[in-house]
């Protein structure tokens, strides 16, 4: 496990692979894991990283402590009351949102503690998202006068319109169960069943052709920004283009054969 350190003393984010998954492990358990502007720079460093690296196939973010993600550091927010900060500030914190989505590898959510604000939305950009039973979510800034506008655009591409709606105009926390019927998370499990239940999800996912599903991933999160038409014309220049891939060949060919497939990699 490697540490990249906001201190001497304080690593802010851990990573650990193993088996082809990459773990980012949010640690700045005593601020609940908020999102400080120095743990969404390392963040998105090792986002980055991780989309370069072909070694690895898919990537957990979890949190450590008794919270997934609080969301923002509203006391470093406070200290620095200038426009321009904030700017900055939401731009960055935009800009690993939108690489979580953009990247090679699907990203999992591991959900096990409380998830609000921005925590949520990170929960909503993640491909997939597993909860403990006993998690919760809410984008709670209506609660001190501020209305959560970012996580609003991850939350309204994973829920209903009205079902995004009420959390953000309410600010009520949701259990995990509620949370999967809204559609916010896939899977809900007891707490000591977890972390199986993300290696599930994780074996599956590396079993798979990685060129596959990276081309898959860009398609699928492309295609929902467009209308119809040219959605159809960019699943089939995609399917097109992976037919050619060596991955679809082998892959064919060992159906046809009753065989186990040998992927070459992207």
């Amino acid at each position: 496990m490697s540490a990249i350190l906001q201190s001497q003393e304080e690593p802010i984010l851990l990573r650990a692979d193993n088996g082809g998954v990459a773990t980012l492990t949010l640690n700045r358990p005593n601020q609940f894991n908020s999102l400080s502007e120095e743990l969404l720079t390392e963040l998105q460093a090792a986002l980055d990283a991780i989309a370069a690296d072909a070694s690895v196939r898919a990537v957990v973010i979890a949190g450590a402590g008794k919270a997934f993600c609080s969301g923002h550091d509203l006391k470093q927010m406070r200290a620095n009351h200038a426009k321009a900060y904030m700017q900055k500030l939401f731009k960055q914190c935009g800009g690993v949102m939108t690489t979580v989505a953009r990247m090679p590898q699907p990203v999992i959510a591991r959900i096990h503690g409380i998830a609000t604000a921005a925590g949520c939305q990170l929960v909503a950009m993640c491909d997939l998202a597993v909860a403990a039973d006993v998690a919760r979510f809410a984008v709670s800034g209506i609660n001190v006068g501020l209305f959560c506008s970012t996580p609003a655009v991850a939350l309204s591409r994973n829920m209903g319109r009205k079902q995004a709606m009420e959390m953000l105009l309410t600010g009520d926390f949701i259990d995990a169960a509620d949370a999967q019927r809204r559609g916010l998370v896939n899977r809900v499990v007891p707490l000591d069943q977890l972390d199986a239940e993300v290696k599930k999800l994780t074996d599956s996912i590396c079993g798979k052709s990685a060129v596959a599903v990276a081309m898959g991933k860009q398609m699928f999160y492309q295609q929902l920004e467009m209308g119809l038409d040219g959605a159809y014309q960019l699943a089939a220049e995609t399917m097109a283009c992976n037919m050619m891939a060596d991955d679809a060949v082998e892959g064919i060919d060992a159906f046809m054969q009753k065989r186990k497939p040998e992927w070459k990699g992207r």
